[in-house]
């Protein structure tokens, strides 16, 4: 049985970990930057498969981002914070503000039938690639319907970036425009798996989400599968998930046998490791 979240902020040492430099901040906003520069470059030049799998990164990347600025854990102010969520509704498109007010739904209500986010999880495998296009339209419904209006104006600005960004495309008829337009509408359809399912599939009663501990798996993923330890301790930035998990592993042995790895491996050894910050 897991320690109850209490016991776990009481036995592990984690405060000194939330602390954003500023050189900190401005890498985490500059991480998706490349993979879209490449993406772009490569669809330019008509290598599809190259841009297809940039196109993927600059995703994982955006949704790392989003994410931190969802849970403040950039070192930015809140404004600031909501100013890249609306930067990346433009270029991810969809709603972020939407997104934003779901995600911590989901962290309030866990498991529960009011954590709509999560409940992707519950399916089986096909059943959420099939659900994969109602997922954003349920979220963006969802937060529309139950936000108030400072999100609704939130989620207007985040739907005129996007009406830019398509009328752009269009109106230009550029190939790399209208290829990004397409990938990023496949790229949500397939959110509810990507960002919900794999991390939450099929976990036991008393556990929150997967993690995993493979050094590779953690450096090309962006730290992103140590979901697990961003459910207990979500005031820790992404890029300290890994010193956070070998530090959970010492302090509670029984909760590391037990964990739930999104790909399974040989049992894993020694301490996790993370992206270098």
């Amino acid at each position: 049985m897991q320690a109850p979240f209490a016991q776990l902020r009481a036995v592990v040492h984690w405060r000194d970990l939330t602390p954003m430099r500023r050189r900190d901040s401005l890498l985490e906003c500059a991480h998706p930057l490349p993979w879209l520069a490449a993406s772009w470059t490569a669809a330019a030049l008509a290598a599809w498969p190259v841009a297809i799998v940039c196109t993927f990164m600059f995703f994982l990347t955006a949704l790392r981002l989003n994410h931190e600025a969802i849970h403040g854990n950039l070192g930015f102010r809140p404004r600031t914070d909501r100013r890249v969520l609306h930067a990346l509704s433009a270029v991810m498109l969809g709603s972020n503000s939407a997104v934003a007010f779901n995600h911590v739904r989901h962290h309030r209500y866990l498991g529960t039938p009011d954590d709509l986010e999560g409940a992707c999880g519950r399916m089986r495998l096909w059943a959420v690639i099939r659900h994969g296009p109602c997922f954003p339209i349920e979220m963006h419904r969802a937060a529309w319907r139950d936000g108030d209006a400072a999100l609704r104006r939130r989620m207007t600005i985040d739907f005129g970036l996007n009406a830019a960004v398509v009328g752009a495309a269009v109106a230009s008829w550029s190939p790399v425009l209208l290829y990004h337009v397409a990938a990023m509408s496949v790229a949500q359809c397939l959110t509810a798996f990507f960002a919900v399912w794999v991390t939450h599939h099929d976990c036991a009663p008393d556990d929150v989400a997967r993690t995993q501990r493979s050094a590779i798996l953690n450096y090309i993923s962006y730290n992103m599968f140590l979901h697990r330890e961003h459910h207990l301790f979500p005031g820790v930035p992404v890029r300290r998930l890994g010193i956070l998990a070998a530090r959970i592993a010492e302090a509670v042995p029984d909760m590391e046998r037990r964990a739930a790895l999104v790909v399974p491996e040989p049992r894993f050894r020694g301490r996790v490791r993370a992206m270098p910050s």
